[in-house]
């Protein structure tokens, strides 16, 4: 009996593992223009089980045959329902149509709705392009870059400053990814505007932490950021008219239902203005979005884009600063199977920095070149498991500057640094499976590998030390080099090999509530170099190799997430530690030097904190509160016993250490005309080094400082305001118009940018001089479309 009860089991077993499974997949589009939807939720709810539409729209779950309900939905648009009978592998696309009442509706992540709770994803936050329009900015110009500076673990260097800062994090640690492609310079005109379009913008993704493994070579964060494909249906444009600054977005289809074109554009005008009022200075950017996509068929797409951006700032024709990027991607989306997805990339990346300084008499253009290929795979193994693997490999040509002479009266000689090249390669895997109906595991690695190549020139060192501490005047200098070396530029002088695991966890209490765990190990093998915290006067990257070593970080994050009705509830806790962190010697010259290993030492950073989100998602009144509290701090000791190392080897303060960061944004629907919005920032003042007496020396006035960053400047605060007027709201076809009013810093509040340290001329005494950029800055602005 109890064998026949054991192969009774057995029999069972067999009988419910032969079920036959029938995979369901197709891609998610939104009506009107045929664009792909991101991120839309395909859920099936009596199995409790789902999947979520890819960068592409494209979608594949795998379920035993049946009858079930499909409900697809995403936010801002209907949710669609279909009854589907899965006797066969079925291709199915689904159409949502836009909602009239979510139009205006603020969200922060793509969706949510209860399966973003089950997925082990977490440290990640997205905005919608409606969001950030929404959020009030200087010269009322939409940006994305300020938009992000709201979310907790998130923060900028203050108004002016270029970038942002993720969770204690330096400007060159994020990765930036537009269409795949990598951005080296996220900002215009230093900080004032971001390089993005929102007009162009589809989607928007940022990552702190848990940092998926087909991610790699930074070590702060990734924003990824897709571009639109453009309507298939109809041409349509959309712009704005502000007080410094205009856009146009152009779209429309190549052939109907089958291929688009994007085309978008922005300027500045500003500059044309100053002239009236005796200025000399001349500050102003230009870009351009392009886009062209075509179906080729059913299992084929392809994509050609682009993005070109120029910022040109002059100061009465002694100094200019010329800075761009150069973008071009050709993508092919291919089906293998309704199982097997696949993206080709081919990538064009430049990064433009030039410098005319007419008052020395020399010219001064450096940048980096690279050309990418990704190939990336996702497959569907069922709707509990899921993989994601690929192969990316990276060709880099560094340009650390042409020094040439800009006159005929110039006594500068033409001098060419020496290039760099490099390449960067690597393959990876994640596996997403869901254990149980609560426990769901992303776990995989990352295998990276830099192979820094040959150059016509490279210093020689005694002992490979290129830094050296002088006991006596107990300070660090450089070392002259005993030689030099050639190579050609296929031979590979150093190489590094890294593998980064990733593990995520969440673990779902139950339908509302989550707990969720992560671990990254991340490389980063590029480094840049800057003697201040915007990007002027200097932005130079430069490559890992014999005198520089790549930055590891390993961070580790655990959250508590919870969905309420209208209401939701993020907190994380993080704690990362960097490796290898360039730091400068004291007196560190970093323009036109050929020998910069002769001015870095290596170090460490780590930073911790703890992060808040809280939401309001529905009703009239919508927005968020984040709060983040946090640690940056920066070692970097002596190479050996002897020496002191930086600040003697204690940790001192990152200039991003921000520990209290408060965000307030909300939005209101006052009536169907008037949509009101307004933002309320605080943050702890900057880290900053004060002198803390003087001495003279032969004459001389010698400064002394006091520990490195152990002051601060005042606390960053600021409430913002505007107010969006839509004469005809109920228009939906034809020309459409708005008029935004905003006021950046209402109260006025004269936040402190620097402070500078002089002796003023007629009393003899030292004084400290504030610099402040804003006070209240009021704009209009006109949106339209048609």
């Amino acid at each position: 009996m109890r064998r026949l009860f054991f192969f009774l089991c057995i029999g069972l077993s067999l009988l419910g593992y032969s079920q036959e499974k029938y995979t369901l997949s197709g891609t998610i589009f939104e009506a009107e223009g045929q664009e792909t939807l991101i991120g839309a939720n395909i859920l099936i709810l009596e199995l409790k089980t789902g999947t979520i539409s890819n960068e592409y729209g494209f979608y594949s779950i795998t379920l035993n045959e049946g009858t079930y309900e499909i409900t697809v939905s995403t936010i801002g648009y209907a949710t669609l329902k279909q009854t589907i009978t899965l006797d066969k592998n079925i291709s199915q696309n689904f159409t949502l149509t836009e909602s009239l009442e979510a139009l205006d509706e603020i969200v922060i992540e793509t969706d949510i709705e209860s399966i973003d709770i089950k997925t082990p994803q977490m440290s990640v936050n997205s905005l919608t392009a409606s969001t950030i329009k929404q959020i009030p900015v200087v010269f009322g110009e939409a940006d994305v870059i300020k938009a992000i500076t709201l979310l907790p673990g998130v923060s900028s260097g203050g108004e002016g400053a270029a970038g942002f800062n993720v969770r204690g994090g330096a400007v060159d640690q994020n990765l930036i990814l537009l269409d795949e492609a990598t951005i080296f310079n996220s900002s215009h005109l230093f900080g004032l505007f971001s390089v993005f379009n929102p007009d162009a913008i589809k989607s928007l993704k940022l990552y702190k932490g848990g940092i998926p493994a087909k991610y790699g070579g930074r070590v702060a964060s990734v924003l990824d950021i897709y571009q639109k494909e453009g309507n298939k249906n109809k041409f349509h444009a959309n712009g704005g008219v502000g007080i410094v600054a205009s856009r146009l977005l152009l779209e429309g289809p190549l052939k109907k239902g089958t291929g688009s074109f994007l085309l978008g554009g922005r300027a500045t005008y500003a500059h044309l203005l100053l002239p009236l009022f005796d200025v000399d200075n001349i500050a102003y950017f230009y870009d351009l979005n392009t886009k062209l996509s075509y179906k080729l068929n059913e299992k084929n797409n392809i994509y050609l884009s682009g993005y070109f951006g120029r910022d040109v700032f002059n100061v009465s024709d002694s100094f200019e600063n010329t800075y761009g990027n150069t973008v071009v991607n050709f993508r092919w989306n291919h089906l293998f199977s309704d199982q097997l997805f696949s993206n080709l990339s081919l990538i064009y990346s430049d990064y433009y920095y030039g410098l005319n300084l007419n008052f020395v008499g020399f010219e001064w253009n450096s940048g980096i070149q690279n050309m990418n290929i990704k190939y990336d795979f996702k497959q569907y193994i069922n709707d509990r498991y899921k993989l994601e693997y690929g192969v990316h490999s990276t060709y880099y040509r560094f340009n650390p500057g042409i020094i040439s002479p800009n006159g005929p009266d110039s006594g500068i000689n033409r001098e060419k640094l020496t290039d760099k090249f490099a390449f960067e390669n690597a393959v990876y895997i994640d596996v997403n499976q869901q254990l149980t109906e609560r426990l769901a595991l992303s776990y995989g690695a990352r295998l990276s590998s830099f192979l820094r190549l040959g150059q016509d020139e490279l210093n020689v060192y005694e002992n490979d030390q290129a830094v050296g501490f002088n006991s006596d005047l107990q300070l660090y200098e450089k070392i002259n080099p005993i030689g030099t070396e050639s190579d050609n530029h296929g031979k590979v002088i150093k190489s590094f090999l890294n593998i980064e695991p990733r593990f995520a966890l969440s673990y779902q209490l139950n339908e509302d509530t989550s707990l969720k765990a992560s671990y990254n190990r991340m490389t980063q093998y590029l480094h840049l170099l800057s003697n201040t915290s915007s990007p002027a006067p200097l932005d130079v990257w430069t490559p890992s190799g014999k005198f520089i070593q790549p930055q590891i970080l390993d961070q580790i994050a655990v959250g508590y997430f919870k969905n309420y009705d209208a209401y939701s509830l993020e907190v994380e806790s993080f704690y990362k530690i960097i490796k290898n962190r360039i730091d400068y010697i004291d007196g560190a010259n970093l323009i036109a030097n050929d020998a910069i290993e002769q001015v870095l030492l290596n170090g460490r950073s780590r930073a911790y904190g703890l992060e808040l989100l809280f939401r309001k998602n529905k009703g009239r009144f919508k927005g968020w509160f984040a709060y983040t509290l946090s640690k940056s701090e920066q070692q970097t000791v002596g190479q050996n016993a002897s020496e002191p190392g930086i600040n003697n080897g204690n940790w001192y303060n990152t200039p991003y250490d921000k520990t209290h960061d408060i965000s307030i944004t909300s939005t209101y629907d006052l009536t169907k005309k008037w949509n009101l919005s307004a933002n309320f920032i605080f943050q702890t003042g900057q880290p900053t080094t004060y002198p803390n007496g003087q001495y003279n020396y032969n004459g001389l006035v010698v400064p002394t400082f006091e520990a490195r960053n152990s002051s601060r400047l005042d606390a960053y605060h600021r409430f913002d305001i505007s107010g969006t007027y839509t004469p005809k709201p109920n228009k939906k076809k034809g020309w459409q118009g708005e008029w935004v009013f905003s006021i950046y810093n209402l109260y006025n509040r004269k936040n402190t940018q620097s402070l500078n340290f002089r002796e003023n001329e007629v009393t003899g005494q030292n004084e400290a001089v504030k610099l402040s950029l804003f006070g209240a800055v009021g704009a209009i602005s006109y949106n339209f479309k048609f």
